[in-house]
């Protein structure tokens, strides 16, 4: 039987942050772990936090301090740590029926043992993580704009050629991490050790809207990419445009001064 935590709880603090690129997990000699994949490791005086190695954490009952004091352990092992860590409040509360339904940040368990404490922390985790990629990938709109209003008006600079290649690596980035990293739309390996809470994990995950979201950003990236692209090559075009203008005007130089040479011989 898995174990149960908060038995004595009314409701249990819940909180995800996205704290960097990666953290090491290897290198958790100095917590108290419970469980693994995902590693689950005690902290304060009776919460537990899920760790996963694309860069979050979930606390669970954790108070302020608390909580300070177990991010301060971890920064060490945290890769290209964010300033402003992204994060998302939520809650746990015991309930025998309709288990898995979200109430207003608030989701209903029928028990808070550990494998219902990683399903939860799996959804929260990409949550979170979808919602730095949005904030990312809206950015990168906001940029885009005026580099594709100065291909219309051909008011193009150089500089704004090597920002348009930047974006397109930060796309590619950002894409690479939702796909290689995080596996968003992926079920987690714990459901095949318990099956019967698919229909637990399937639920929480339609209440976030995990793959609604992960479409989305998928879309948004594709656009932003094609953008690029497209302004890239007007460009180019432009480019090429005055490049033949300068060969006709060098022509017609070229013609103009052998009439003059021919009616000054004549």
């Amino acid at each position: 039987m898995a174990t149960e935590l908060f038995r004595d709880h009314d409701k249990v603090t819940v909180r995800a942050l996205f704290l960097g690129q990666r953290i090491n997990l290897a290198y958790l000699t100095d917590l108290d772990a419970i469980a693994a994949e995902p590693p689950v490791v005690k902290a304060g005086e009776n919460g537990a936090a899920v760790l996963f190695d694309y860069g979050t954490v979930v606390l669970f009952g954790l108070s302020d301090p608390e909580e300070a004091e177990l991010l301060e352990q971890l920064q060490t092992l945290v890769v290209n740590p964010y300033e402003q860590p992204e994060s998302e409040q939520a809650a746990l509360r015991p309930e025998s029926t309709d288990s898995g339904k979200v109430e207003n940040g608030v989701i209903l368990l029928a028990q808070c043992d550990i494998p219902r404490i990683q399903l939860i922390a799996d959804v929260l985790s990409k949550s979170v993580v979808l919602a730095q990629y949005e904030k990312e990938v809206a950015e990168v709109f906001a940029q885009i704009e005026p580099f594709a209003l100065g291909v219309k008006r051909s008011n193009w600079r150089q500089r704004q050629g090597e920002e348009l290649l930047r974006q397109i690596g930060n796309t590619l980035i950002v894409q690479n991490k939702i796909v290689g990293q995080a596996e968003i739309i992926d079920k987690p390996e714990l459901l095949w050790d318990y099956p019967q809470l698919d229909r637990l994990f399937a639920r929480v995950e339609d209440e976030y809207e995990i793959r609604e979201r992960h479409l989305t950003l998928e879309k948004k990236l594709a656009l932003v990419l094609r953008t690029v692209e497209t302004a890239l090559e007007l460009r180019h075009q432009h480019t090429s445009i005055r490049l033949e203008w300068y060969i006709v005007i060098l022509i017609v130089l070229e013609l103009l001064l052998s009439l003059y040479e021919l009616f000054t011989k004549g």
